[in-house]
C-alpha cells in the first residue's frame, strides 16, 4: 500500500493547504427566482397554478431567499396573513415590497402568505405560499407560540431591494457552495508536489 510521502521542504505548504481545507465552510442557500418565470405576474389560463405548483416542487430552509421580478410602475408583492390571502384581502399587509426585485430572506419557520399587490391580481392566481419547516421537520402556523415574533425582533423577516437582475440564462436558484480554496489547493499540490507525493 502506497504512503504519502512529502518532501520535508513543501511540508509548510502542505500544512497551509489542510489549514484552508478546514476553515473552508459550505453555505447552502439558495436564491429562488419565483415561479422560475422572467417575471411575477398574473399567470396564464393555461398555467393558473404555476405559483402553487413551484412552491410544491421546491424544499425551502432558513437561509435561503426568494426573488420577486417585476416592473415596478406595473405591480408589486405583499406578505399577508393566511386569512387575507385565502380571501385576497389586500388590506393591512404584513410587508410591501414594489421595487421591482425584491428579495425575500428566510430568516424563520413557518408559514409565508405572498400575493401581488395590485387590485384584482390575486383573484387571478398571482399569490403564493411557501412552507419552511422548523428543525425538527414540521412547520409553524401563524397562530402557535413558536411562530410569534420576539418581542426585541420584527415582526417579518429581513428583506433587501434594488438587487442586480438575474440574466435569463443563468438558474433560477443560485448555489452559494464555496469551495474555492480545495479547488486552488489541489491544483497547487498537484503542480507543486507532482509525482513525489507516491
Amino acid at each position: 500500500m502506497a504512503t504519502l510521502r512529502i518532501p520535508r521542504k513543501y511540508h509548510s505548504w502542505y500544512i497551509l493547504f489542510q489549514f484552508f481545507l478546514l476553515i473552508q465552510t459550505k453555505v447552502l442557500c439558495y436564491q429562488y427566482k419565483v415561479g422560475d418565470l422572467s417575471a411575477w405576474n398574473v399567470p396564464s389560463s393555461a398555467n393558473k397554478d404555476v405559483y402553487t405548483n413551484w412552491s410544491k416542487n421546491h424544499v425551502f430552509k432558513i437561509g435561503d431567499s426568494i426573488m420577486f421580478l417585476f416592473p415596478p410602475s406595473e405591480d408589486s408583492v405583499i406578505q399577508v396573513t393566511k386569512a387575507n390571502y385565502n380571501s385576497c384581502n389586500l388590506k393591512n399587509p404584513i410587508l410591501y415590497m414594489n421595487n421591482g426585485n425584491s428579495l425575500f430572506n428566510i430568516t424563520k419557520p413557518g408559514e409565508f402568505y405572498f400575493t401581488s399587490g395590485a387590485e384584482g391580481h390575486c383573484e387571478k392566481s398571482q399569490k403564493l405560499h411557501i412552507s419552511i419547516p422548523g428543525g425538527n421537520g414540521t412547520t409553524y402556523e401563524e397562530d402557535s407560540p413558536a411562530f410569534a415574533p420576539s418581542a426585541d425582533s420584527p415582526a417579518y423577516p429581513t428583506v433587501f431591494g434594488s438587487i442586480p437582475v438575474q440574466s435569463a440564462n443563468q438558474s433560477s436558484s443560485v448555489k452559494l457552495h464555496i469551495s474555492i480554496f480545495a479547488a486552488i489547493g489541489s491544483v497547487f499540490l498537484t503542480l507543486l508536489l507532482g509525482s513525489t507525493i507516491f
